[in-house]
């Protein structure tokens, strides 16, 4: 069983989705209803296979309806940042040439500002709320028919990359060949082999859900027929009160996540019951490794890491026994081939870094409107070998091990320094609450390796603190790598999934 409806047919009171902390919920039988309703509303409006529908949300359990609808109707789903600003979510709707825009009521602002930009779409519906220049969600699905098309051809998302270094690039996946009613994402199956995933597992989701990780992964618990659990958004402590309350058995988390519920006081974090969990799954960034052992330490051997990426040109993954047999290891690939290859594409022996490129027996993805960017992710000899930009290593036994994004490289005196690793050293330092490594420009180097630190409440900071700092890395990795300067900042600019958007940084201090 793949999908809410064959779940629905077995169990309509199942709850598929609840919000924490709010008593919001939905069934199985309630989701399978207003899906098939907003199916035929959309095909009403004329969008047909190959079309996409914008989804601009909050954290909302309506996503998941809009998200099902077109799973089954062969649309693709894009769903967006609901932080941008209206010529950034124009821009997203214009160029992915969506057919449809169904918004929250609580994002009214920034809808109607984009209509305002002259952005259009045929179809235009806001749920929870009247938002000027749409129609009503909800009476759109109360009209609809409630009988399912006979034919259901099988939808994608097609999400748009975080655009930490300019304009966000949608990720065109090629649509499944088959009816929605068989198995279409290839992810379904994984997770359930590789993570336990079934109809018993109650998974948390405290990430925004436009992200790919976290709209695909709650598809993927649906077609089990478990329950997922949503956050608003991510805190520390309401983190662990869901899983407690609510007996989550798995979870997924980014390393800042960890981070911050390391820091949490002791007593707070020997209060949390997290008896429940059988699996804490991590992604999305490099994490450091005292944070997962101490994160181990605390929860014991169930934290799961994998590496991906929004274009789904490949997976890694490695479970906590075998990681602590290779501290730093994000895994072997379970999808995809890996190649580590030199600037001009020549692979590298095993043990030597240098761009980490995954091979497929078919051309992953392709970035929307941008085949130059999708010629520049694939290898000068195998269009089926792609990158994204990040640079590793492997060992004698194929477990991969990340340095650093390329980008984010810095060249210090004619050295490659990778920020990472000075960033990764810094994570559990007691004064530091948060931390970015990056090159300024140096006219006697090159670039200067700064550290930007976010101290912890009360800490008092100034040049003995910034000494500090530097002796703590230089004590623990090659003196080269330590910053030669920390300033102290009040916040560091991250998405809401922990990434470091270092672009704005550089624009800040360069």
């Amino acid at each position: 069983m793949t999908h809410p409806g064959a779940h629905a047919a077995q169990h309509p009171d199942k709850i598929a989705a609840l919000l924490a902390g709010t008593g919001e919920r939905v069934t199985y039988a309630e989701l399978e209803d207003r899906s098939v309703r907003l199916a035929n509303v959309l095909r009403e409006a004329g969008l047909r296979r190959g079309d996409v529908v914008a989804l601009l949300s909050e954290n909302n359990l309506r996503v998941f309806e809009v998200y099902w609808a077109a799973m089954r109707s062969g649309l693709y789903i894009t769903a967006i940042n609901h932080n941008l600003v209206a010529e950034e979510v124009g821009y997203i709707v214009e160029d992915s040439g969506a057919s449809a825009l169904i918004v929250s009521a609580g994002k009214a602002d920034v809808a109607k500002a984009v209509l305002a930009t002259g952005v259009s779409p045929g179809l235009r519906l806001s749920y929870d709320g009247v938002v000027d220049g749409f129609s009503s969600y909800e009476a759109a699905l109360a009209a609809a028919s409630d009988v399912a098309p006979d034919d259901q051809p099988h939808g994608a998302p097609m999400l748009y990359s975080s655009g930490t270094t300019g304009r966000p690039k949608g990720v065109r996946p090629p649509l499944p060949p088959v009816q929605f009613t068989e198995m279409g994402d290839p992810l379904v199956g994984l997770i359930s082999k590789a993570f336990g995933v079934g109809p018993e597992t109650v998974y948390l989701t405290p990430a925004p859900i436009y992200h790919a990780a976290p709209l695909r992964w709650c598809g993927a618990v649906h077609a089990h027929g478990g329950t997922v659990v949503m956050m608003r958004r991510f805190d520390a402590v309401g983190a662990l009160e869901a899983i407690g309350t609510h007996r989550v058995t798995h979870a997924q988390f980014v390393p800042t996540m960890f981070v911050r519920m390391l820091q949490l006081p002791q007593e707070q974090r020997d209060a949390a019951d997290i008896s429940s969990l059988r699996v804490a799954v991590h992604a999305a960034a490099p994490c450091p490794v005292e944070v997962k052992q101490a994160m181990i330490d605390w929860w014991g051997p169930i934290l799961v890491e994998y590496y991906g990426a929004t274009e789904g040109n490949g997976l890694t993954m490695t479970d906590s026994a075998t990681w602590q047999t290779k501290p730093g290891t994000v895994g072997r690939p379970i999808l995809g081939v890996l190649h580590i290859c030199d600037d001009d594409g020549t692979e590298l022996p095993v043990g030597e870094t240098g761009a980490v490129y995954v091979e497929r027996d078919i051309v992953p993805f392709e970035y929307h409107n941008d085949p130059e960017k999708t010629r520049a992710a694939q290898h000068p000899e195998h269009e089926t070998w792609t990158t994204l930009g990040d640079i590793g290593h492997l060992d004698e036994d194929g477990f991969l091990y990340l340095t650093d994004r390329k980008s984010f490289m810095i060249i210090s005196g004619g050295v490659n320094i990778y920020p990472q690793e000075t960033e990764n050293v810094l994570a559990l330092h007691p004064a530091v609450h948060d931390v970015a490594v990056i090159g300024l420009p140096d006219p006697e180097m090159g670039e200067r390796v700064t550290a930007f630190v976010q101290p912890r409440a009360g800490v008092a900071t100034g040049p003995e603190l910034g000494q500090e700092i530097i002796d703590f890395v230089k004590s623990r990795i090659a003196g080269y790598k330590a910053p030669r300067e920390v300033r102290f900042v009040d916040d560091l600019p991250r998405t809401e999934t922990g990434k470091l958007v270092k672009g704005e940084l550089k624009k800040r201090y360069a």
